[in-house]
């Protein structure tokens, strides 16, 4: 009997946590113990279960810290990719294409809905990615303009799936850039900025595409 309810016990407290996790992004949780008093279930259930969350990239366990809310979505995705595309230079292309697929709606999206406030962040993301010297400091930049315009599309699915690919993203960036500047990419992005500063969906999207097209051609592939 147990055996067949303890899953179904577990399955209640992760998403029990997951509601508490909603409210306290980037903070703490309640410990082990206040846990298991507030939901009214043993240590060993609470353990479970955040070792489940920890597993999806939704908690951060650590030894005398406690669990941390975290959305590091990338994490399992990217072990799956590594086992599913072992090939690096498969693994960027098929990158590039989920990309070209996604990416322009993104920016078609964020020159329909993105609000004053999220304009000007995309813009003080692409100030930061131009003034970029180091190698690690476009990498960053250039991936926080990506994942911001995810975010100001309005759709969090989008922006989901562009923050759970940032690891092999990065790994295309740094390639990237360990071949090229970041020269055209900085032209390219201010493209993208100003089609979504006038609201121009179709250009934004078109502007986008360019962009990425240009991105597989700086990769060799």
């Amino acid at each position: 009997m147990s055996a067949q309810t303890h899953p179904s016990l577990v399955e209640t407290v992760s998403r029990r946590i997951i509601g508490l996790a909603r409210d306290h992004l980037d903070e703490r949780l309640p410990t082990e113990r206040n846990l298991s008093a507030q939901f009214g279930v043993s240590r060993s259930v609470i353990r479970e279960a955040a070792k489940r969350l920890e597993n999806q990239g939704l908690l951060e366990i650590r030894q005398g810290s406690g669990m941390k809310v975290v959305a590091q979505f990338h994490k399992p995705i990217n072990s799956a990719l590594h086992l599913l595309v072992p090939d690096e230079r498969a693994r960027l292309r098929q990158l590039i294409e989920v990309r070209s697929a996604l990416e322009p709606h993104n920016a078609a999206l964020a020159a329909e809905r993105a609000s004053e406030v999220e304009l000007r962040s995309l813009s003080t993301a692409h100030d930061a990615f131009s003034m970029a010297i180091t190698l690690e400091t476009r990498v960053q930049a250039d991936m926080h303009f990506h994942c911001l315009l995810a975010e100001i599309s309005g759709n969090r699915i989008a922006a989901v799936i562009i923050q759970s690919l940032s690891e092999l993203l990065q790994t295309s960036l740094t390639r990237g850039y360990s071949r090229v500047t970041n020269d055209l990419a900085v032209v390219d992005h201010g493209t993208i900025l100003n089609a979504i500063l006038q609201r121009h969906p179709a250009s934004a999207a078109e502007a986008m595409r360019q962009h990425l097209t240009n991105a597989r051609n700086d990769l060799g592939l």
